[in-house]
C-alpha cells in the first residue's frame, strides 16, 4: 500500500494521547462514610470490572477511528511498480496504400483512426508519426481533424526503420516508461534483415486485417511493336485470387477509346492495345475491383517524338553511323574536319569526333565548352591519332588521356553491364558470344569507368556521363567490332542518352531526369502543373536543351503538364509504384515485442490496466464511520 501524503502519517503519534488520558487517569477519590457496605461488596466489584472493559473498549475504538481517520487524510492507494513513473508514448500509424484493403465496407486506415481517436487519452501528451508526417508532443484536440483526413503515401518504412526512427522521439535521459505502438498491416516488404534490439522502450505491435484480400492491379505498360502506321501497347494485369477476367478500359483524357478483357492464366494476364503511330495520347488505363484502389488506374502518355540532332566529324567513312541514327528517331549529319562549321556545334544534343588524326586547338575549346553546356561526345581514335592534340581535349574529361598504341590481336571479352550505359540493354548477361576483337589500341588512364575491356584488362570502350571513348579505331583491317552485335545497342544507347525523353509514364518517389530540347532565356522558369497545383522542378538550362530532375515531387499520380509561362512544353505522367499490391503479410509471432494485439483498443486498455490506481481512502473513512457506531454501541451498552 502507497500514500499519496505519506508525511501525513506522522499525526499516528499524536495516538499516545488518548492512550495516556486512559492509563493515568488524575482523578481523585473521595472516602464517604457508610454504616454497613458489606452487602454492597459484590455490587461494587461487578461494577469496577464493567468500567474497567468499557474504558479498555472506548479506548480501542477510538484509537482505531483517528488511525482510520488520518490513514485516510494520507490516500492510500494500491497500484502497479510502474503506475507511479512518468510515461511517454510514440505511435507510428502506417498509411501506406496497402491500408486501402477493406473491412466491413470501411478501409483499415480510417478503421485503425477511427479506434486510435477513442481510444487515445484526451490530455495527455504522445508523439504521433507516419510514413510521411510527424505529429510531436500533441494532444488528440490538436491533431483530430489532421488524423481524420489523413492521405494514404506511397512510402512505406520498413519495420527497423520504424523502431529507429520511433526511438528517436523519446527522451533518452528521463526515466520514464517509454511504449512505442505501432499500427500497421505488416506486410512481408516491411522486414529488415537488421531489427533494433534497443530495450529501453517497449514495443506493442497491432496489426490490421482485412477479410477481403482480392486485389487485380495494373501492374505496367509498354510498347511491345511499332510500324509507321500503328504502336502496340501492351498491358500486365495480375490478380492475387482465382479470377478468370476482368475489363481493361483505355481512356484518351477523359474520351474512352477501347475497352477489352484480361483473361488471366496464373493470375497474371496481358492485353494489347493498337493506337496510331505518331499520336499524341493523354492515357489512362482503368480497372474496377473490391480491394486496393490505388493500382486501378495506370497513367501514361505518347507524344511525337523530338529527333535528337547528331553531328559526325570525320575523316574515314561514317556509312555505319548513318544506318544506327536512322531518320525516325534522329537527325543525323555529317561534316569533313576542313569543312566544319563550328557554330552548328551548339544546337547538337551528341558530336561524334570520327577518327581524326588530330583534333584542331580551335576544335577543342569549342567542344569542351560544349560538353560543359550538357552537350555529349563521343570519340574515336584513328590509326595515326596525334595522341598530343588528343590528349587536350580528353584531358577535361575525367583526367583522361592516352599514353602509347599497342599493337597486337586483343579480343573484346568483359561487357560491364551494371555501368548506365547498359544497365537496361540487355535482358540477361550474355554468354557464349562471339567477342570482336582489335590488331591495336591505346593504352589510356583515366576515372571514367570501363564499358567494354580487352582481354588483357585494357579498357577497350570507357566514359560516363556524356562523354565516351573509344581506344582503338574501328576501321576494318584493325577491329571487327563494326561488324559486332554489341555496336548497335552501344552507339544507339549513347544517341538515345543525349536527350533524355520521358518514357511512357515515370514511378512516383524515384530520382528521374527528363531533357527538354528548348533553351530557356535568364529569367523564364518551367513549371510543373495539373488542375490546379503547381511546383518548379529542380532544373538546369543549357545552350541546346533544358534538363528537369524529378524526385520527392510531384507526390500524386496523373497527368501533368510541363509549361513555360502558359506555354505548354509536353506532358508527362506518373504513377505510383505496384508493390503494396502484393498482399502478404508477416506473423507477429516471428518479430519481438512486448505485446501484440489485432485491436487498437486492447493495447490501450492493457497501458491503461498498468497505469491504474486503486484508491483506499474512502474505505477508511467507512471504518472510521464504523468505529464511531461501535463507540456508540459500547456507550449504550455499558451504561
Amino acid at each position: 500500500m502507497q500514500f499519496k501524503h505519506p508525511e501525513l502519517l506522522w499525526a499516528l503519534l499524536l495516538l499516545l494521547i488518548p492512550i495516556i488520558v486512559h492509563l493515568f487517569q488524575l482523578r481523585r477519590f473521595k472516602k464517604t462514610p457508610f454504616t454497613n457496605v458489606r452487602l454492597l461488596q459484590k455490587v461494587v466489584s461487578q461494577s469496577r470490572k464493567s468500567s474497567t472493559l468499557k474504558k479498555w473498549l472506548l479506548l480501542t475504538t477510538r484509537l482505531l477511528l483517528l488511525t482510520a481517520l488520518i490513514i485516510a487524510f494520507a490516500q492510500p492507494f494500491l497500484s502497479n511498480e510502474s503506475a507511479l513513473q512518468e510515461k511517454e508514448t510514440v505511435i507510428y500509424l502506417d498509411n501506406s496504400f496497402s491500408l486501402q484493403a477493406k473491412e466491413d465496407n470501411e478501409t483499415l486506415l480510417n478503421k485503425g483512426i477511427q479506434q486510435l481517436i477513442k481510444s487515445l487519452p484526451r490530455e495527455k501528451s504522445f508523439t504521433l508519426f507516419t510514413n510521411d508526417r510527424v505529429y510531436r508532443n500533441s494532444k488528440l484536440k490538436d491533431i483530430q481533424n489532421e488524423l481524420l483526413g489523413l492521405e494514404h503515401s506511397t512510402n512505406q518504412l520498413q519495420i527497423n526503420d520504424i523502431y529507429l526512427k520511433g526511438s528517436t522521439y523519446f527522451d533518452a535521459a528521463k526515466p520514464s516508461v517509454k511504449n512505442l505502438i505501432v499500427i500497421s498491416d505488416f506486410q512481408e516488404r516491411m522486414a529488415s534483415k537488421f531489427i533494433d534490439t534497443s530495450n529501453y522502450y517497449q514495443r506493442h505491435l497491432v496489426q490490421l486485417k482485412s477479410g477481403n484480400l482480392e486485389n487485380v492491379s495494373l501492374d505496367s505498360i509498354y510498347v511491345s511493336s511499332s510500324s509507321p502506321d500503328n504502336i502496340e501497347l501492351e498491358v500486365l494485369v495480375s490478380t492475387n485470387t482465382d479470377l478468370s477476367d476482368t475489363p481493361v478500359s483505355l481512356f484518351n483524357s477523359e474520351k474512352l477509346i477501347a475497352k477489352t478483357s484480361a483473361q488471366f492464366v496464373n493470375r497474371r494476364a496481358t492485353v494489347s492495345f493498337t493506337i496510331p503511330y505518331n499520336s499524341e495520347i493523354n492515357g489512362s488505363l482503368e480497372i474496377s475491383d473490391s480491394g486496393l484502389s490505388y493500382d486501378n488506374v495506370m497513367f501514361f502518355n505518347m507524344a511525337p517524338k523530338e529527333k535528337i540532332k547528331v553531328l559526325c566529324i570525320n575523316q574515314v567513312d561514317d556509312n555505319f553511323l548513318s544506318r544506327i541514327f536512322t531518320d525516325d528517331e534522329f537527325n543525323y549529319s555529317s561534316s569533313a574536319l576542313n569543312e566544319m562549321d563550328y557554330s552548328a556545334i551548339d544546337k547538337q544534343n551528341i558530336i561524334i569526333l570520327n577518327e581524326l588524326d588530330a583534333i584542331p586547338i580551335s576544335l577543342v575549346a569549342v567542344l569542351q565548352k560544349f560538353k560543359e553546356n550538357g552537350g555529349n561526345i563521343l570519340v574515336i581514335p584513328s590509326e595515326n591519332s596525334e595522341t598530343a592534340s588528343y590528349n587536350a581535349l580528353l584531358n577535361g574529361f575525367y583526367k583522361t588521356a592516352f599514353s602509347q598504341k599497342i599493337i597486337g590481336e586483343n579480343n573484346i571479352v568483359n561487357i560491364n553491364f551494371s555501368h548506365p550505359l547498359y544497365e537496361n540493354v540487355f535482358d540477361k548477361k550474355v554468354v557464349n558470344f562471339q567477342f570482336p576483337k582489335v590488331t591495336e589500341f591505346y593504352t589510356v588512364t583515366s576515372d571514367a569507368p570501363h564499358m567494354l575491356a580487352l582481354e588483357n584488362g585494357a579498357p577497350f570502350l570507357l566514359g560516363l556521363n556524356g562523354f565516351y571513348l573509344f581506344t582503338s579505331p574501328l576501321s576494318e583491317g584493325i577491329s571487327n567490332f563494326k561488324n559486332s552485335p554489341l555496336i548497335v545497342p552501344t552507339l544507339y544507347t549513347m544517341g538515345i542518352n543525349s536527350l533524355k525523353m520521358a518514357d511512357l509514364y515515370e514511378i512516383l518517389g524515384k530520382t528521374i531526369t527528363v531533357d527538354l530540347a528548348v533553351s530557356l532565356g535568364k529569367d523564364q522558369i518551367i513549371k510543373l502543373t495539373q488542375n490546379g497545383y503547381e511546383v518548379i522542378p529542380e532544373q538546369k538550362s543549357y545552350t541546346n536543351k533544358t534538363t528537369l530532375k524529378f524526385g520527392s515531387v510531384p507526390s500524386k499520380d496523373g497527368l501533368y503538364s510541363i509549361k513555360e509561362k502558359n506555354r505548354t512544353i509536353r506532358n508527362i505522367s506518373f504513377n505510383y509504384p505496384r508493390s503494396e499490391s502484393e498482399l502478404r503479410f508477416m506473423e507477429l509471432d516471428n518479430l519481438s515485442s512486448t505485446s501484440s494485439s489485432d485491436s487498437i483498443n486492447s493495447v490501450f486498455e492493457s497501458l491503461e490496466k498498468e497505469n491504474r490506481i486503486t484508491e483506499l481512502w474512502k474505505w477508511f473513512i467507512i471504518f472510521a464511520l464504523l468505529f464511531l457506531l461501535v463507540e456508540v454501541l459500547i456507550q449504550k451498552i455499558f451504561k
